[in-house]
């Protein structure tokens, strides 16, 4: 392919992928309801309410949360691996594109979806350690007595938390799955915007939330 047809094929990729998370964002201010993401977090916030008022329930409530900070930890470490594969890939490409005249790279349409594939791995990276943070915190709120009062101090605290830690969750899986358009466009520059509109009918069906959808 031309190099003009190379850089409209990725542009059109990742405007797809933009395109609909810019259309998701609007859906959140809009009705929020809708969204699963937003249902998620009203779960997280009911589940942890109440594990907090049933006297008992610590071990139960540490234990689920063991489970998500092991989900969060594997997310994490699988954007860790992606990140250092592309960084093998796209680092030495960024050396040999170096012009020998002005010491600064000549960006090709491959070499930006390589640094975009290092930012979304970063990005995914760095949301599913937060969550790991914010479970972890969470865990030692949850093991107190529930009818202490350390335990009523830290109720609010706890119940963001555990917010916090299902979206960044979130977060990191969705990043994780747009790297499969950019990684196709990376292979073949067609192959882009179709793994595009392929992800994208996917994650619809994700996020939205309503009677009889699975939780995505």
């Amino acid at each position: 392919m031309s190099g003009n047809a190379t850089w409209l094929a990725a542009w059109a990729t990742v405007l797809i992928l933009a395109g609909y998370e810019a259309l998701l964002a609007v859906a959140q201010r809009r009705h929020p309801e809708r969204l699963a993401r937003t249902a998620h977090a009203a779960l997280r916030g009911e589940w942890f309410a109440a594990v907090s008022a049933q006297v008992g329930s610590e071990l139960l409530a540490v234990q689920t949360l063991r489970n998500s900070l092991m989900s969060a930890t594997m997310a994490a470490s699988t954007a860790a691996l992606g990140l250092m594969g592309t960084a093998t890939l796209a680092v030495p490409a960024l050396h040999a594109s170096i012009d020998a005249a002005t010491d600064w790279p000549v960006f090709t349409a491959r070499l930006a979806l390589e640094l975009l594939l290092l930012a979304v791995l970063l990005a995914s990276l760095v949301a599913s350690v937060t969550a790991v943070r914010y479970y972890h915190h969470a865990s030692f709120i949850c093991a107190m007595p529930v009818a202490s009062a350390a335990r009523t101090r830290w109720h609010a605290v706890g119940s963001a938390y555990v917010r916090r830690a299902g979206m960044l969750y979130s977060w990191g899986l969705k990043h994780l799955v747009l790297v499969v358009p950019l990684l196709a466009s990376i292979l073949h520059p067609l192959a882009g915007p179709v793994a595009a509109v392929l992800v994208v009918a996917a994650l619809v069906g994700f996020d939205r939330f309503g009677p009889g959808d699975a939780l995505g």
